[in-house]
């Protein structure tokens, strides 16, 4: 497992690179990486010369660390756990403000059954207006690090946000709805007309611990 050690699984590797803030160390450290056939899922910059990566078909943790740790613009490579570990899958809660906190209140609430039983499910919000906003902020959804479900609350969505969310599901994001007027609710998943209980299905339908699949219900109205 990523962060148990420098000899740890070799199908995932989360690497903390703390370097000078130039330009060139980002081609360097993934030359480095490439040469040990590492292919990169994930990487951000931090801030400060600070890079996570996170690598999958590393064969060799100990030698490929070795070898960043000896590039002259590196200051400390450390392995870390990846977000995967520590926050797992993402729900993303988008629209007005008082249904998204309703959305919001149930989806924590069953986060929090299925975390204590071993899931990382996270939570993340955001309330907002207008067409253009919402359908780039859909759109956005798709490229967000670990995210598996939208929901879209509100009280009236259409237009451009419906062809929004018709991409991001062909891009294999689960999206929800509460009932609204729009043709949102033709281009979901599912509509579900209580927020509280929108937020509740949503982590069902993305925990491990649930046997609860988008497959049975898609395409329904509760």
């Amino acid at each position: 497992m990523a962060g148990g050690g420098e000899g740890g699984d070799a199908h995932l590797l989360a690497l903390l690179v703390k370097s000078r803030d130039e330009p060139g160390v980002l081609y360097r450290v993934s030359e480095v990486m490439y040469r040990h056939s590492a292919n990169i899922t994930y990487v951000s910059t931090i801030g400060g010369g600070e890079i996570q990566f996170e690598l999958e078909g590393v064969a060799d943790h100990g030698t490929l660390v070795a070898e960043l740790r000896q590039l002259d613009p590196v200051r400390s490579v450390e392995i870390v756990p990846s977000f995967g570990e520590i926050f797992g899958k993402r729900v993303i809660v988008i629209g007005g403000g008082a249904q998204v906190a309703q959305v919001a209140q149930g989806a924590v609430t069953e986060a929090d059954r299925h975390n204590i039983r071993g899931e990382r499910i996270s939570v993340d919000t955001m309330a907002i207006v207008g067409e253009d906003k919402l359908a780039a902020a859909v759109r956005a959804v798709a490229r967000l690090h670990r995210a598996r479900i939208l929901v879209l609350a509100g009280a009236l969505m259409g237009g451009d946000i419906s062809n929004a969310v018709l991409e991001i599901r062909a891009q294999g994001i689960i999206v929800i709805c509460t009932s609204m007027a729009g043709s949102v609710p033709d281009a979901c998943d599912l509509v579900v007309t209580d927020s509280l209980e929108a937020g509740v299905m949503a982590v069902m339908l993305i925990a491990d611990t649930a046997k609860f699949s988008i497959e049975e219900i898609r395409g329904r109205r509760y």
